[in-house]
C-alpha cells in the first residue's frame, strides 16, 4: 500500500494499511546491474552482418510480413518497382473506411464505439435488432462480480492504473466457472464480458489509485445499463456522474478510433504471440495490457501533453510563427524540452502524408474547444501541427514525410475533457480491447500454429570453470 495510507482505516474494506519499507541500496545489486549491462552489448554490426531485421521492420521502414488479417488495414505507403512512395492514409475496419464508419454514425446522432466492436468481431455491421441485444448484453456485464472490487481492487491499489487494469483481467479468471474452454461460444462470451467490463476496471481502478495514493474521496458508483461505454466511463470517473452529451460524443469517437490498428502494432502483435500458444483469453490480453503500457506505445498523448506545455511556458507570443518555430527547431536539435530531439505526436510507422484519425479527432476537437473556451491553445496545436514537419525535415535536412498523429490532439481532447492523464492510456485499452479479442478470435480459427521466430546466437564458446578456479 502507498505510504499516505499508513494506519489509515477504510470504511469500505476495513482493513489497517501496512506500508513496507523502502528498498535499501544495496552496492552488490549495483554490482550485478553493471554485469548486467556489460554481458549483454551485442554489435550493432553484428545484427548488420546476420540480416536481422530489428523490430520486425525491413531497412526501408516497411514491416515485415508476420501474418494475415481480415481485421484492421492500416495504409500509409505502396511500394512501386521497390521504392517506398508516401500515400494519404487509410485506416479501415473489416474493409470498410473509419470516416465512413463515424461519420455514419454521427449523422444518426449516436454513439458508434459499441457498433465498431460488433464490425471487428462479427466482420459485419449489425442490424437495428442485433446492435440493441449487443449493447444490452454489454450492459449487463459491466457490473463486476460480487465482491470483486473489494477483494481485487480495493485492497490492492496500484500507482499505476495499466498495472491494475492487467491484474483485474488476470483475477477474472478466477471467477470464471470455464476458463479454459476453447470453444467459440465460450471464447466470444469471455471477449464481450472483457469488452464491457475495462471501463468499469479502468475507473475503479483509477478510484482506488486517488484514494489510496492521492488521499481523495472514494467514488464507486455502479455503471448503468442504458448508457453506452463512453457515458459510463465519464459518469464512473466523477464525483458526481454528470457529463455533457458533447463530452460523451468525443470520447465515443475517441474510442472508436483507438478500437483497432491492424495486426501488427505492438500490443495486437502480442495478444496473437500469446494466443498462438493455445493459452486462456484472459492471459492473452493481460499480455497486451502489458505491451500498451510501454511508453514506445501507449503513453505518447501524455509526452504531446507535456510538450505542449513546455511549449507555452517558453513562447511568449502563441501567434507568432517565427517564434514557435524557433523553439521547435531547439527542440529538435535536442537543446529544449526533454532532450530527445523528438517532437511528439510527429510520425507514425506506417502513415506518411496523413493519418486519417487526426482530422475526425481535430474536427471535433475544435468544437469542444469553444465550448470550453481555450480556442487560443486550440490555434497552437494547429500551428505546432502546421509548422512541424518543415522543421523537422529542415533540421534534420531529410526528405522523409512526417505528418501529426491521432496522438496529437488526444491528449489535448481528455484534458479538455477534465480525465487526468493517468487514464489516458488506460482508455485506450479501453478502446483497443476491441480490437484485441478480434484478433485473438481470428488468431484461434486462422493462425493454429505457435508463433517461434529464430535468433541466432553469437556468443562464443567457452568451456566451464570450477569453482575453485574462477
Amino acid at each position: 500500500m502507498p505510504k499516505s495510507t499508513k494506519a489509515q482505516k477504510t470504511e469500505i474494506i476495513g482493513l489497517e494499511e501496512i506500508v513496507p519499507e523502502k528498498t535499501p541500496k544495496d552496492p552488490f545489486l549495483a554490482e550485478l546491474s553493471k554485469l548486467a549491462r556489460g554481458n549483454n552489448k551485442i554489435s550493432q554490426q553484428l545484427y548488420e552482418q546476420y540480416g536481422v531485421k530489428r523490430g520486425l521492420r525491413n531497412a526501408d521502414g516497411t514491416g515485415v510480413l508476420a501474418g494475415l488479417t481480415q481485421i484492421g488495414d492500416v495504409h500509409g505507403y505502396i511500394v512501386n518497382e521497390g521504392e517506398k512512395e508516401p500515400v494519404v492514409g487509410r485506416l479501415r475496419y473489416r474493409g470498410m473506411e473509419i470516416e465512413d464508419l463515424v461519420t455514419g454514425c454521427q449523422k444518426e446522432k449516436r454513439h458508434g464505439f459499441e457498433e465498431a466492436a460488433y464490425l471487428l468481431l462479427f466482420g459485419e455491421l449489425p442490424k437495428k435488432r442485433a446492435l440493441s441485444k449487443f449493447c444490452k448484453l454489454l450492459g449487463k456485464n459491466r457490473v463486476l462480480p460480487e465482491g470483486f472490487a473489494e477483494n481485487m481492487i480495493l485492497k490492492s491499489p496500484s500507482s499505476n492504473i495499466m498495472n491494475k487494469l492487467a491484474r483485474s483481467v488476470l483475477a477474472l479468471y478466477s471467477y470464471d466457472e470455464t476458463p479454459e474452454d476453447r470453444s467459440m461460444k465460450n471464447v466470444l462470451r469471455q471477449c464481450i464480458g472483457l469488452i464491457a467490463r475495462f471501463s468499469t476496471f479502468a475507473a475503479y481502478g483509477y478510484q482506488a489509485k486517488r484514494h489510496y495514493y492521492d488521499n481523495r474521496s472514494l467514488y464507486l458508483h455502479q455503471p448503468d445499463e442504458t448508457l453506452s461505454t463512453a457515458e459510463n466511463f465519464l459518469r464512473l470517473i466523477r464525483a458526481d456522474k454528470k457529463f455533457t452529451k458533447t463530452e460523451a460524443d468525443l470520447l465515443d469517437l475517441c474510442l472508436i478510433l483507438h478500437a483497432e490498428h491492424g495486426g501488427g502494432n505492438n500490443s495486437t502483435f502480442t495478444s496473437h504471440v500469446v494466443c498462438s500458444a493455445d493459452t486462456d483469453v484472459y492471459s492473452a490480453v493481460a499480455a497486451a495490457i502489458g505491451s500498451l503500457k510501454g511508453s514506445k506505445h501507449g503513453g505518447a498523448n501524455i509526452q504531446v501533453i507535456e510538450m505542449m506545455d513546455d511549449i507555452k511556458q517558453n513562447v511568449k507570443k502563441y501567434d507568432d510563427e517565427g517564434e514557435v518555430a524557433d523553439y521547435l527547431a531547439k527542440i529538435v536539435r535536442k537543446e529544449a524540452f526533454d532532450r530527445t530531439g523528438l517532437i511528439y505526436g510527429l510520425g507514425h510507422a506506417v502513415y506518411t502524408i496523413s493519418d486519417p484519425r487526426t482530422a475526425l479527432i481535430k474536427k471535433q476537437a475544435a468544437r469542444l474547444a469553444k465550448e470550453k473556451n481555450v480556442e487560443r491553445e486550440f490555434e497552437l496545436y494547429e500551428l505546432v501541427e502546421r509548422l512541424s514537419p518543415e522543421i523537422f525535415q529542415k533540421v534534420k535536412k531529410s526528405d522523409k514525410k512526417v505528418c501529426s498523429n491521432v496522438d496529437f490532439y488526444s491528449g489535448f481532447v481528455y484534458r479538455m475533457l477534465d480525465i487526468p492523464p493517468e487514464l489516458y492510456t488506460p482508455i485506450f485499452a479501453v478502446a483497443r480491447i476491441a480490437g484485441w479479442c478480434a484478433h485473438i478470435i481470428e488468431e484461434s480459427i486462422s493462425g493454429r500454429r505457435i508463433m517461434r521466430p529464430a535468433y541466432k546466437n553469437v556468443a562464443e564458446k567457452r568451456e566451464y570453470t570450477p569453482m575453485s578456479k574462477r
